[in-house]
């Protein structure tokens, strides 16, 4: 097993950024969207509506305290994704790639997205994807070892990323 795949393995790493201690070149969190929020909202009322209309007592306002915090934590946890340059090395949540192992690093456009996320995706690439996120990078591995032909992350900063991962490496 070549360095960069074991690299890539979360094993011993939980969280892998708390094992950093260096300063971050670059660093980003992909939040979830402001339109994300609305609509879990929107039906976790309701349906806490609902009940509260059928039931009496307890039953009618612990719907309210169940569903509408959960509305609130699904979008928090769903924005949870932190990617970083740290230490001479990309981190993508807890994984992790050496900065010495890529080759290349292209943006991929919104309208491109489609198309490398569809049929030109390689079932071996490590895939990062963000539905709210419209743009991406694929970062191409030069490393014979390694399975994994390229990364491909979300980002909303593609271009900074870009120049950060060409710079430290």
């Amino acid at each position: 097993m070549s360095e960069s795949v074991e690299a890539a393995t979360t094993s011993g790493d939980t969280p892998g950024q708390a094992n950093s201690e260096g300063q971050a070149v670059f660093r980003e969190r992909l939040y979830a969207s402001w339109w994300t929020w609305p609509l879990p909202l929107v039906a976790a009322v309701l349906m806490a509506a609902q009940v509260h209309m059928g039931y009496p007592g307890v039953r009618a306002w612990l719907p309210y305290v169940v569903l509408v915090p959960l509305a609130i934590l699904v979008p928090l946890w769903l924005g949870r994704l932190k990617i970083e340059v740290v230490d001479d090395e990309l981190w993508v949540g807890d994984a992790h790639l050496p900065l010495r192992f890529i080759d290349e690093v292209e943006i991929i456009s919104p309208a491109e997205q489609r198309r490398s996320l569809g049929p030109d995706l390689d079932p071996a690439a490590f895939l990062v994807h963000r539905s709210w996120v419209r743009t991406s990078v694929r970062v191409w591995l030069d490393d014979p070892d390694d399975p994994t032909p390229y990364w491909v992350i979300s980002t909303r900063k593609p271009e900074r990323l870009k120049a950060v991962l060409l710079r430290e490496r």
